[in-house]
């Protein structure tokens, strides 16, 4: 198994969303949201195969996985790399985004 990485653009990222929900509904489905996401990493770290590689042009963004938060959330993606034995996270997005750009922005850039 794995060990995990996150990464401080995916920890903003989360922040942010946690805020959201919070906001727009209340801290239990913010909640839910972090549970759904550490639920997904501990799969990945132990089946780190199940995200798709993706193909972007930037270099940066070589050999990036990605894999859908588990549960009513699946339309947040959960970006990584394998590194080693670690399962590196980069970044946690909604997956209808403009991904090339927004995973190069910083995280709660508009």
């Amino acid at each position: 198994m794995l060990i995990a990485d996150i990464r401080t653009d995916a920890l903003l990222d989360l922040d942010l969303q946690y805020e959201w929900y919070a906001d727009a509904a209340d801290e239990d489905l913010a909640e839910q949201y972090l549970a759904a996401f550490h639920e997904t990493k501990e799969q990945l770290c132990r089946q780190p195969d199940l995200g798709r590689i993706r193909k972007f042009r930037n270099r940066r963004l070589a050999r990036l996985r990605s894999f859908q938060i588990q549960g009513s959330f699946h339309k947040h993606l959960v970006f990584y790399r394998v590194e080693d034995d670690t399962l590196v996270v980069f970044r946690v997005l909604q997956g209808m985004r403009d991904l090339p750009r927004r995973l190069l922005e910083p995280p709660g850039a508009e």
